[in-house]
């Protein structure tokens, strides 16, 4: 099967620096306005603890539900581990009112990244007890659907009257907008049976395989054999430097070669697979993306911006993208006439 991409959208880190964290933060606004300009359908921010970077993506969202007006808002990942499934439902639904019906919520489970250090500042007892299973998620996914709470006939008095309890605000359309960060096979089909969306990265487990792709088509299989109603969007890191001075071309080029090593073999006792950073110019990227058999086989794709690059690189990288390779794989901007290939087929 080959697919045309139907929705762009970009990841960034949100990066600052540690002694002006506000620059940092209203760059990266900045940026998702420039996204919303350009046509993008989507921006996303990583959620990072203990790291120069967005350590609340629903509070970040909900200043960007101000700055922008029609680009769609979304978090990968928002480790539930760490979170309240009541209360980041409560934040999250808050946003999404906010934005109008734009938010997407990335989400994932297990033990979350630094939790020797957090895990104590952020629970009560002992970390290790708490549950940070799927079952977490799906606690999190039955909150946003803001059902009545109590017997049919439990009502509660605020200064306003007597009402049913539920979650407020009440974001309809929210729970079909949930995504999860699969990276295995099991965690692929637990997302389609449970009704997630699955988001797919450039970093993934190697379960019988050391073929990255590979891997990936078998999740995607396991996904949409257990999902009613499949939608897949996959992130690649995409460094097109066609309007890049020579500098900034060695740059690019210099931080793929320092991460190629690690996409020869798998990683660690996880075996984890990674793919390789697409940097070069925009015909060197649609030829590379032409051959992807993962790109293949959906029809949405994500830029995942490097970190640590400096805004201007960011502004360069997505203007290029969307102005010299993404009607080549079929992307359309909204509102445009047809024009360009309709499919991101597979060359050999």
């Amino acid at each position: 099967m080959s697919n045309a991409i139907r929705r762009l959208g970009f990841l960034t880190p949100g990066n600052f620096r540690d002694d002006d964290p506000f620059d940092g933060l209203e760059r990266t606004l900045q940026l998702f306005e420039l996204g919303e300009r350009l046509g993008y359908d989507s921006a996303w921010v990583r959620q990072r603890h203990l790291e120069h970077g967005v350590s609340s993506a629903g509070i970040f969202l909900a200043a960007a539900t101000q700055r922008t007006s029609r680009i769609e808002l979304g978090s990968a990942v928002i480790q539930i581990g760490y979170e309240s499934p009541w209360r980041l439902a409560e934040d999250l639904s808050t946003v999404d009112v906010l934005s109008r019906g734009r938010l997407n919520i990335g989400l994932s489970a297990g033990v979350p990244l630094h939790a020797d250090l957090l895990g104590p500042l952020v629970f009560d007892g002992n970390w290790r007890d708490h549950d940070m299973s799927h079952e977490r998620v799906i606690r999190f996914a039955n909150n946003l659907r803001s059902e009545f709470l109590g017997a049919t006939d439990s009502y509660i008095d605020v200064p306003g009257g007597r009402v049913r309890p539920r979650l407020q605000p009440h974001a309809k359309g929210l729970i079909d907008r949930l995504w999860y960060g699969g990276g295995s096979l099991r965690s692929a089909g637990w997302a389609g049976r449970s009704g997630f969306n699955l988001l797919l990265s450039n970093v993934t487990s190697g379960e019988d395989t050391d073929d990255f792709s590979t891997a990936q088509l078998r999740q995607i299989a396991a996904y949409r054999e257990a999902s009613d109603q499949p939608r897949i969007a996959v992130g690649r890191v995409i460094v097109p430097f066609d309007s890049a001075d020579a500098r900034t071309r060695a740059k690019y080029e210099r931080y793929a070669a320092g991460r190629h090593d690690r996409t020869l073999r798998p990683n660690g006792e996880r075996r984890t697979l990674f793919a390789g950073d697409i940097v070069g110019t925009s015909q060197q990227i649609l030829d590379t993306l032409l051959g992807d058999r993962v790109l293949a086989e959906v029809d949405e794709l994500r830029l995942e911006l490097p970190y640590e690059f400096e805004q201007h690189e960011y502004e360069q990288i997505i203007g290029d993208f969307v102005t010299n390779i993404a009607s080549e794989i079929g992307w359309q901007r909204e509102g445009s006439p047809s024009h360009g290939p309709t499919a991101l087929r597979v060359v050999s």
